[in-house]
């Protein structure tokens, strides 16, 4: 009877050891990264794609001898012919035609294909480079602007012809504004 009765002191303390030891919160394990040890690595990446997307944009400008002026955003905007028209405002609608390609040259869209561009100015229904661009012209001029690729589609591109992280250059008219 007393080995019973120590067995069963002895089940009941195992099972409590058990049940304290499981039920006992634990912290989740931490990475062996910290988050501000990942961070510094993924804005230098970035900041290195920025760079080299910088450098093909002034090859490409340099083969054909263009003269662009370089916003603070990393715009290039070249005038070829001034109009006399009023400039662009924000709630204003513009209308252009234009060639959209890329830095290889391929042409993804043109006016002549697809229809002129037409959009409020201000209102994000073009992409951020050319909704800069647009600001910086007058009815009736013609530029030629390439928007490095944060300004544009991105990581993504367009889900239609434009691939990711893509520059564009846009050879355009600015025809009216209503």
């Amino acid at each position: 009877m007393k080995s019973t009765s120590k067995a069963l002191t002895f089940l009941v303390f195992t099972l409590f050891a058990l049940l304290f030891i499981s039920c006992q919160r634990r912290e989740p394990q931490s990475s062996s990264l910290q988050t501000g040890q990942l961070k510094e690595p993924l804005i230098n990446a970035n900041r290195e794609a920025l760079r080299e997307e910088d450098q093909q944009i002034d090859d490409f400008i340099r083969r054909y001898n263009w003269n662009m002026e370089k916003t603070s955003t990393g715009l290039r905007v070249m005038v070829t012919k001034n109009g006399i028209g009023p400039a662009a405002q924000p709630g204003r609608t513009v209308k252009l035609s234009y060639t959209v390609t890329l830095l290889t040259g391929d042409t993804m869209y043109t006016a002549l294909n697809d229809g002129p561009l037409i959009f409020e100015v201000g209102k994000g229904q073009v992409v951020t480079g050319l909704e800069e661009a647009i600001l910086l012209l007058r009815v009736g001029d013609r530029a030629k602007i390439i928007i490095p690729s944060h300004l544009a589609f991105g990581l993504i591109g367009d889900q239609k012809k434009i691939n990711h992280k893509a520059s564009l250059v846009y050879d355009l008219e600015f025809i009216s504004m209503f």
